[in-house]
């Protein structure tokens, strides 16, 4: 549980994700929640099959993003620091994006008037803070100036958003 409080430290910008060795254990939970968390979400918002390729996809590439910088830098000894960090703030996110996804519904059974401008708003909200989470973390643990882990936090996003989602339009 210490270990789990340390790494979602991370979502508040603080601890080093270099200081912090996860247990195979924690990894495979991470992985898990992960995907599961992702088919929730995925499956509020579209069919739960065509949800589930897509968390499918978007884990695929996030392993690919992550190896390719790994191996570009020659760091390959954070794989696992890395994935882990990354992974479990972006569980945080999404369990955020379930409660919105949540929300969502119960306004629109309320017929709330501002409903669509509340949705966006949280959106916009969760994928800023998960952006800034991975440029933290970027940042951290390789000590990037702020500008490149941002254009590497951005890349990270739509590689493993952008495509699967494309993907999943063709």
């Amino acid at each position: 549980m210490s270990l789990l409080i340390k790494y979602l430290s991370l979502c508040w910008f603080r601890n080093n994700p270099a200081d912090l060795v996860p247990t195979k254990s924690f990894m495979w939970k991470t992985v898990v929640f992960y995907l599961v968390s992702g088919i929730i979400v995925e499956g509020l918002i579209a069919d739960p099959a065509d949800g589930t390729l897509e968390v499918s996809l978007r884990t695929i590439m996030a392993f690919s993003s992550i190896a390719m910088l790994l191996l570009v830098i020659r760091k390959w000894q954070y794989f696992n620091q890395l994935f882990t960090a990354i992974f479990v703030c972006e569980n945080f996110i999404m369990t955020l994006a379930i409660a919105a996804e949540a929300l969502d519904f119960v306004m629109v059974m309320n017929k709330e008037e501002y409903r669509e401008e509340i949705s966006i708003s949280l959106a916009i909200l969760l994928v800023g803070w998960y952006l800034a989470i991975v440029s933290y973390i970027l940042r951290q643990l390789f000590s990037y100036k702020m500008s490149v882990s941002i254009i590497l936090a951005v890349s990270y996003f739509v590689a493993t958003y952008g495509i699967p989602m494309l993907v999943m339009d063709i």
